[in-house]
């Protein structure tokens, strides 16, 4: 498994890590198999969030007695992110997981409280060992423009946001901001929202061509797609131990210039958008 550094934490984090959106959702038990095959794998970064109702006590089941190998992110609602709020959300969090630290913390979207008390929040937590660093979660380069004026340079690990074949807009301004300022992009939702190019499209034939040249699938093809630059990591759900194991092996998986620029004529990444797509 690849990992590269993850934004100015200091920290080398996988390239490819584990979502838990509707973890909560199926079967308790293929869900840990699941996150621990991943970990077995190298796939250390696992993400949450308050928002996705149990899924944080279904993570600490299955990092129980292996927390230091895993790079743990959740994330705060906006309506919580209040200075008081936000310190109070992440305890809760930390005891839903059962940690005493998160390696990450995010505010999930932007909302009505102002960044400068989510921002002195999230400070609090880094000196009192709760958090070791902190992020956002679907903000646009202006969005990113002005908590960088709150909190100053090297404070903003990462920006959390929907980035898949057939949804490149963050490649017009959000990743170019974020590799300016040394900021890591997490791709959410990697294969798309029930929505994975079909192999009898135009574009699903070429991932599909690429796929069997390699030996490997087409969503392992996808996945070193969006990892392709060293600043974006990508957090794919895996709803069983053998679909973890497929995402993993995408860590190992290194396009050619050739095959990059296929993918990229394939999907193409259309014009910049008026507003940062988001789920």
């Amino acid at each position: 498994m690849r990992t590269n550094p993850f934004g100015r934490t200091g920290a080398n984090v996988s390239v490819i890590g584990q979502g838990t959106w509707y973890l909560d959702h199926g079967d308790r038990k293929r869900a840990i198999a699941a996150l621990q095959r991943g970990l077995d794998l190298g796939m250390t970064h696992i993400d949450t969030a308050e928002m996705y109702g149990d899924a944080e006590l279904v993570i600490a089941d299955a990092i129980a007695g292996r927390r230091d190998e895993v790079f743990l992110v959740s994330k705060v609602l906006p309506s919580n992110a209040s200075r008081r709020g936000t310190i109070t959300a992440c305890e809760r969090s930390l005891k839903r997981l059962k940690t005493d630290r998160l390696d990450c913390y995010l505010l999930h979207w932007r909302g009505s409280y102002p960044l400068e008390d989510t921002v002195a929040a999230f400070e609090e937590l880094v000196k009192s060992g709760k958090i070791k660093s902190w992020g956002v979660s679907n903000f646009d380069a202006g969005d990113l423009g002005e908590i960088l004026d709150v909190a100053g340079e090297g404070r903003i690990a990462c920006n959390q946001v929907l980035y898949h074949l057939k949804e490149r807009a963050i490649e017009h301004a959000v990743i170019p901001w974020c590799e300016r300022h040394g900021v890591a992009v997490v791709a959410y939702s990697p294969f798309g929202h029930d929505d994975f190019p079909d192999a009898r499209s135009k574009g699903g034939a070429v991932l599909g061509r690429i796929a069997e040249a390699r030996r490997v699938t087409p969503r392992q093809v996808a996945l070193s797609f969006l990892t392709r630059a060293t600043t974006v990591f990508a957090i794919p759900k895996a709803s069983s131990a053998e679909h973890a194991g497929e995402n993993a092996a995408a860590g190992d998986l290194v396009l050619t210039k050739d095959e990059i620029s296929a993918l990229d004529a394939a999907f193409p990444r259309g014009p910049k958008p008026r507003s940062l797509p988001m789920l």
